[in-house]
């Protein structure tokens, strides 16, 4: 049903006849197939349960698995703990640094997706006491569980990079896109001035963990295209610094990465993280295998460091050893997102220790299976619910034009409609998907219907 209905979408765009119809069906059948979760973990019937849940963050993940318990259990008390009040649209972030979006486009409130049932408590959890099966917000009050999902998300280290200083970006030729919609904005008039006169663009991606990972990439060549549009390209120079031997963690797609840039003029440096940046100087310093390497910009685009968020980063549940322990990743199994120590404890979204899946899509492949087990566990049940790994980039090329990358944890592309899109070509129905079909499947995913 998706391909039949996605095909006749593009076979509309060919025929320049996209309307509303075709549109939506865009919107059911070609968003929400990269938002779909396993069908085991939506088919359980609703149990009675007195059961005590708290869900340490609010975000994407957290909403979401407020919305997926509360349509599965009956009874149960749901506790949702966030101190900030507004919502980000995330994905959207790039959409606003790009010019596309203005910042309102990416900003709601927490509570208009709180469902029914379920309290909200608009305060940060300061403490995780695991083996008292509480949790203890900042005015130290303690929240008593039967079963603990945390969704807390991350912490943008941008205090780890000496000079960087929030505050001016979007100024003096210093962006960052992830900061918040403000700054998103801010970097857009950054690199929109650029544009207009060319100079060195600096562009990087961090040594740890992050957030959306094809994000550094796609500013790149969003830059590359604005410069073009304004004539402007051959006074530019574009450099992007790997923070390790490639460019994209999947090798098929490092390789069409790498091509792109070859023939868009961009050099690539691998090995090279940011080490510290003089913004008055707008001199960056990289760490390389050789030492550090100086870098002058006209333009840079400033990833910072991601780790845990403190309060994770200082309990019990992180990684005690291996490659996700330094930065506080929380210990799961990747395939059901239950904590290896804790059996009542989940982790889904950033915060999860797990190799794939810091994305909005992978957040709603996440949950469901989270939940399902958490399910079982109250029903004395097992379940078969399954992570694979499941993560979705649209990766913008140039305005107008994306490539739909899907893939796992083996590194497998796993397209959602093979023979309609191909994942390494640039076409125009992934960028609409991008910019006009995935935030309302993702305000249904919050609300637990996607």
């Amino acid at each position: 049903m998706y391909k039949d209905a996605l095909a006749k979408v593009i076979e509309d765009v060919g025929q320049k006849t996209l309307d509303r119809r075709s549109f939506l069906m865009l919107g059911a059948a070609g968003a929400g197939s990269l938002l779909l979760a396993p069908g085991s973990a939506n088919a359980a019937p609703k149990i009675k349960s007195s059961a005590r849940i708290v869900i340490a963050g609010a975000g994407a993940a957290g909403l979401a698995a407020a919305s997926t318990l509360a349509a599965r259990l009956d009874g149960a008390k749901i506790t949702l703990i966030d101190a900030r009040k507004e919502h980000f649209y995330q994905p959207g972030f790039t959409l606003v640094a790009a010019g596309i979006k203005a910042s309102p486009y990416v900003v709601s409130t927490t509570k208009e997706y709180v469902p029914g049932g379920v309290e909200l408590i608009e305060e940060r959890v300061a403490e995780f006491d695991p083996e008292g099966n509480k949790v203890v917000t900042e005015s130290g009050a303690a929240h008593a569980y039967d079963f603990l999902i945390v969704a807390t998300g991350l912490k943008l280290d941008y205090e780890a990079i000496p000079g960087m200083e929030v505050e001016q970006i979007g100024n003096n030729g210093l962006g960052s896109i992830y900061h918040s919609p403000a700054k998103a904005e801010a970097t857009w008039r950054a690199m929109s001035n650029f544009a207009d006169t060319g100079g060195v663009g600096v562009f990087l991606r961090p040594g740890t963990e992050m957030k959306c990972a094809g994000a550094p990439l796609k500013y790149t060549f969003i830059t590359d295209d604005h410069l073009r549009r304004r004539g402007n390209r051959g006074k530019a120079e574009l450099i992007y610094n790997a923070n390790n031997k490639a460019l994209f963690s999947v090798p098929i797609v490092h390789e069409k990465v790498r091509m792109l840039f070859g023939e868009r003029g961009v050099k690539v440096n691998y090995e090279r993280v940011l080490e510290s940046i003089d913004i008055g100087k707008k001199l960056a310093v990289f760490k390389t295998p050789v030492g550090p390497v100086e870098q002058q910009y006209d333009f840079i685009n400033v990833i910072p460091p991601m780790r845990a968020p403190d309060s994770v980063r200082n309990s019990p549940l992180p990684w005690q050893e291996g490659g996700w322990a330094k930065d506080g990743w929380i210990e799961v199994d990747k395939h059901n997102l239950r904590h290896a120590r804790y059996d009542n404890v989940f982790a889904v979204g950033d915060v999860a220790g797990v190799p794939k899946g810091k994305t909005a899509a992978s957040v709603k492949w996440q949950v469901p299976v989270a939940v399902d087990h958490l399910v079982a566990s109250i029903a004395g049940k097992e379940s078969e619910a399954h992570y694979n790994g499941y993560t979705s980039c649209p990766l913008i090329t140039r305005l107008g034009q994306a490539m739909l990358i899907e893939f796992d944890y083996k590194d497998n592309l796993t397209p959602s409609f093979p023979g309609v899109i191909a994942p390494l070509e640039e076409l125009w129905i992934s960028w609409v998907m991008k910019t006009m079909a995935l935030k309302p499947t993702y305000i249904s995913m919050l609300r637990g219907r996607a």
